[in-house]
């Protein structure tokens, strides 16, 4: 009889939750959305976002028009995919929808303030930023910090002088030396050995991966069902908070250091740290900012490397063509910082790789502070808005042959991804425009001409460059699923 009585309950209980729930989905009804493809009751679209949201989400700007409302769960999603649409949302509306997503990993009230990815446009995001742009990514900066990015891309030559003939992981190598280029800028030292095992990720470098793996968990019951938000029923903000304090652990000592030498009588101000302590920031200022820097910094753009060399080793008639460029517009045996001006074509290339393979294929995602409009459509306050740039980089309204590597389509042309041409978005727009793209691109453009101008590219087991795979996998950035493995030959220069 009590087991009876506990069912009847049990499933009394789940029928009022259930109508609780759907009371929630449907008691708001908001006017005016932008277009979408029909819901489910309680999960809305769920079941038809997929593993890779990024594809399904541009084909329903096909179908739909190019601003889509979707419902996951109870959250309202709009998605931008053409040109006009993300200049509503990046420029025309910016004020209203340039608040960031925390992702389930980050969300820790003690430590958003202080954060440079995901805390409010307010006084203190702006110092930092304004901090960061003159000290990192100005362009005097850039030219102080020449010597740092050569001596690593040195390293890296050295390193696959010795490993010719063997299969390279292309991710591991670059992911370490941008690691090392921004912690030599950050705190003046190497913090990663390309000599490392790559497969065996340990201490900081294993912890700032982990932080990305917490922070890719898009799934969250959480955030679609916002009554189960407080119990991370996945143990993602445990697990991801876990991985950001011990990150946390490889900066205090360093911090720690360089503060108790700021009282003493040969104190000198010798890296970016050093400027962060003269400012006034706390150690819990700087462990948040130092992490999300190398967080974001080192795999957006170690992703869009590794992409852009995929498709120049995968067209080898563009291979042919930076070389003869090189040896035309070069006479050194040695690509040095200042001649990456001399190479337009080895540009245009890497353009035409960011189109087709942004780092982050939505950008961050932004939630609506207010109800606002865009194109026509209601914004509802709450929403979150995804940006897809893949989408629009792939738009054949917007490019011609859209789907095919053409670096020359960027030749003699302004565009460029600098945030003011909205059909070309790799590193968004606006205020949250990323704030390492000076760094970053120079960065990528000195590592593949240097990789380019001392050896020659060979797929293992002499495959055909042609059929190399580029199928991807989203994870918040978009990584190829099949690594991209190569063999370092060194070329003879006549």
């Amino acid at each position: 009889m009590d087991i009876n009585v506990s069912y009847v309950v049990f499933i009394l209980s789940t029928f009022i939750f259930l109508l609780f729930i759907l009371k929630r989905l449907f008691s708001h009804d908001i006017k005016n959305l932008p277009p979408g493809p029909p819901r489910l009751p309680i999960i809305g679209n769920l079941h038809q976002v997929g593993d890779k949201p990024h594809v399904s989400t541009a084909k329903f700007a096909q179908q739909y028009g190019p601003l889509t409302c979707l419902k996951l769960g109870t959250q309202v999603l709009v998605v931008a995919s053409s040109p006009e649409a993300a200049m509503g949302i990046l420029k025309t509306q910016d004020r209203f929808l340039s608040s960031r997503v925390v992702p389930t990993a980050m969300q820790n009230e003690s430590l958003l303030p202080h954060s440079i990815l995901f805390s409010e446009c307010n006084d203190s995001w702006k110092n930092l930023r304004s901090l960061c742009k003159t000290e990192m990514f100005s362009s005097s900066a850039l030219e102080a910090h020449s010597s740092i990015r050569e001596a690593k891309v040195d390293q890296l030559l050295e390193f696959l002088r010795k490993k010719q003939g063997q299969v390279i992981n292309i991710r591991d190598i670059v992911f370490t030396t941008f690691f090392n280029t921004l912690s030599c800028i950050v705190f003046g030292k190497d913090m990663l050995d390309l000599e490392e095992e790559h497969e065996s990720f340990v201490g900081v470098k294993r912890s700032i991966l982990m932080i990305l793996e917490y922070v890719a968990r898009i799934k969250d019951v959480g955030s679609f069902f916002p009554v189960f938000e407080r119990f991370d029923l996945q143990g993602i903000r445990k697990g991801g908070q876990k991985h950001v304090h011990d990150a946390f652990g490889y900066w205090k000592d360093m911090i720690q250091e360089r503060r108790a030498h700021m009282k003493s009588s040969t104190w000198q101000s010798k890296s970016f740290l050093d400027r962060l302590l003269e400012s006034g920031f706390s150690d819990n200022r700087i462990n948040q900012f130092v992490t999300e820097l190398f967080v974001s910094g080192t795999n957006t753009t170690t992703t869009a490397l590794v992409w852009a060399m995929a498709e120049i080793v995968r067209n080898q008639d563009a291979m042919t063509k930076i070389k003869e460029e090189m040896k035309r517009e070069i006479d050194s045996h040695q690509i040095e910082a200042s001649h990456l001006s001399k190479l337009p074509y080895l540009q245009a290339c890497i353009k035409e790789a960011l189109r087709l393979h942004p780092p982050v294929p939505f950008l961050l995602p932004r939630v609506a502070t207010e109800t606002c409009e865009v194109m026509n459509y209601t914004i509802p306050k709450n929403a979150r808005i995804f940006v897809n740039v893949w989408a629009i980089g792939r738009d054949p309204k917007v490019w011609d042959d859209p789907l095919s590597f053409k670096p020359e389509r960027f030749l003699g042309s302004n565009l460029d991804f600098k945030g003011q041409d909205f059909e070309f978005l790799p590193f968004g727009s606006g205020r949250r425009t990323c704030p390492s793209l000076p760094l970053g691109s120079k960065s990528m453009e000195f590592i593949i001409a240097s990789l380019i101008h001392e050896f020659d590219w060979v797929l293992p087991n002499n495959e055909d460059p042609s059929m190399l795979n580029m199928e991807d996998k989203f994870l918040i950035t978009l990584k190829k699923e099949k690594p991209l493995k190569l063999i370092f030959k060194h070329r003879v220069h006549q």
